[in-house]
């Protein structure tokens, strides 16, 4: 159950990163959409750190 929480912790880093990276360009992360702008970038990588942050805390309490 520990790797499955580190998982999700590295997720929510890792989209957080990419959320940074997003905000200065981003049609580096967004690069499949036909119009890329910072508004996309948050929703987008910011629901996935958002969530998995949940999940990461949910998970504690399972064990």
């Amino acid at each position: 159950m520990d790797n499955v929480r580190l998982f999700f912790m590295l997720l929510s880093l890792a989209a957080l990163l990419f959320m940074v990276a997003g905000l200065f360009k981003p049609w580096l992360l967004l690069w499949w959409e036909d119009v890329q702008n910072r508004r996309k970038v948050i929703k987008l990588y910011g629901s996935i750190a958002l969530l998995s942050y949940l999940v990461y805390f949910a998970l504690r309490f399972v064990e």
